[in-house]
């Protein structure tokens, strides 16, 4: 069994971490899609809910941070 996953920087800290491509929150950026780390996905939640934002809330995918098994 094999399992794949990607290490790269959160657009919006600049921090590492690692995540599955095909799940992970993300923001198009010059054409690219770019990833969002699970905490800044988080921090935006909480401020739209407190800013009382009619934006929706950002929705994580339960294996967005997690290796994808490679058959």
């Amino acid at each position: 069994m094999s399992y794949m996953f990607v290490l790269g920087a959160c657009i919006s800290c600049g921090m590492p971490f690692s995540f599955n491509p095909r799940y992970v929150p993300s923001v198009r950026v010059q054409g690219t899609r770019e990833p969002v780390c699970k905490g800044c996905v988080e921090r935006e939640n909480a401020r739209r809910i407190e800013t009382g934002s009619d934006m929706p809330q950002l929705e994580i995918h339960p294996n967005a941070y997690d290796p994808e098994e490679v058959v």
